[in-house]
């Protein structure tokens, strides 16, 4: 029986799933895992990385996991990590922040994220965001009812095109959702570029959701600025981090939202039917991680960019074009000169020819002229990984 002629019979339910989501599927992340498993290749689609983070963060969650702190957590999150985030805010950007009310736990950042634009956003409004983009951020704006509007960074230097974000702003703006350290370009937003979005925030009286969870990952001395640090700014911004990047425990899902007390109450009356709480052992630990000294941050940030070298140098020798990142965990190449005509085609034979998984950019895009030949590279895998990856690739164009 066809679908049509199942829909017409008198009783049965409307086809299951929401329909906002219906563009979208599965998560191209979810995706390219899959053929990494199937095909037995190199995984450098997915940024997670193959080694593990401080021993003191480590050794601190199976603490917790023996003294028993294995149940539900308090709502908001437990209080040493409400304290951690704040006097790492403190501590790094000089931003005075209240824990017991200013600062909501989350299940990672894209709980965060997910919740606070379900908290801001109401049907119709308008969100504003740089593509390529993180994908459940257009996911996330879908669910919400708001209304995509993108200024488009271009490869290869991905800087922020005044003309084309001030047309994506108008008088339905709600929201600007921003990422910095950028996801998937490694740019780092300037201070004149964050100055800018933040100018046309007020003039529009719109809320700045800030994704910063590369803050700590930043290379050439490039310098991570918090637009909740540039004046003015605090009263109307939600930043938004995580513990996964910085202390290289992704499966932890240990993320947080600060900002004004009442927007933090907003988002934790959407977060609380989410997953009300989830992380108990892993949140004293990342606290623990929070306050370890500077060096252990700057000492993954330089391992990094060793990585990072070692990636670009391996796709220029492999023939790609490359933008050069100076932040995060990724690298975007050009893979035009190896023959990719469409990079989600590209990347979806790549498992089988070369046995090396990347992502494609276009799906982080919505103009179609941009991203067609780009692809994603992970470059927080261990030396050996990066170089095979490498060697794989370059077999490609011979």
């Amino acid at each position: 029986m066809d679908e049509e002629a199942t829909r017409s019979l008198p009783g049965m339910p409307s086809p299951p799933g929401h329909p906002a989501l219906a563009p979208f599927g599965t998560t191209i992340f979810a995706t390219m895992s899959a053929l990494a498993i199937e095909h037995d290749a190199i995984n450098l689609g997915q940024g997670f990385p193959d080694t593990d983070g401080p021993g003191e963060v480590l050794e601190a969650a199976v603490e917790a996991i023996h003294s028993g702190r294995n149940q539900y957590p308090p709502g908001p999150g437990v209080p040493e990590l409400l304290a951690a985030v704040a006097r790492h805010q403190e501590r790094f950007y000089g931003i005075d922040v209240d824990p017991a009310s200013e600062v909501l736990v989350t299940v990672g950042a894209t709980e965060a994220i997910a919740a606070t634009v379900l908290a801001l956003v109401r049907p119709g409004d308008e969100v504003v965001t740089f593509e390529p983009y993180y994908d459940s951020y257009a996911a996330t704006i879908a669910l919400a009812g708001g209304v995509r509007r993108t200024s488009v960074l271009r490869f290869p230097e991905y800087r922020v095109d005044e003309e084309s974000l001030r047309a994506a702003f108008s008088d339905r703006t709600r929201l600007v959702l921003l990422n910095t350290p950028h996801n998937p370009t490694g740019t780092v937003l300037t201070r004149e570029e964050l100055e800018l979005v933040s100018s046309l925030a007020r003039e529009h009286d719109a809320w700045v959701v800030t994704d910063e969870v590369y803050e700590h990952l930043t290379f050439d001395g490039a310098t991570h600025i918090p637009v909740a640090a540039l004046p003015g700014m605090w009263d109307r911004t939600l930043t938004i981090s995580s513990a996964g990047k910085t202390f290289s425990t992704t499966g932890w899902k240990v993320g947080w939202v600060t900002g004004p007390a009442a927007a933090v109450a907003a988002v934790r009356a959407v977060k609380q039917f989410l997953t009300y709480v989830g992380s108990g052992p892993f949140q004293p630990a990342v606290a623990v991680g929070l306050g370890l000294p500077d060096e252990v941050f700057t000492g993954l940030a330089r391992s990094l960019q060793d990585q990072r070298d070692r990636l670009v140098d391996g796709l220029v020798g492999a023939g790609l074009e490359v933008s050069v990142p100076r932040g995060g965990y990724f690298v975007v190449a050009d893979a035009a000169p190896l023959g990719a005509r469409d990079a989600m085609e590209f990347c979806l034979d790549l498992p089988v020819r070369a046995g090396v998984v990347g992502v494609p950019v276009s799906v982080f895009h919505d103009d179609p002229t941009a991203g067609r030949t780009l692809v994603r590279f992970a470059f927080c895998k261990r030396p050996e990984v990066i170089d095979e990856a490498c060697r794989r690739l370059a077999g490609l164009g011979r």
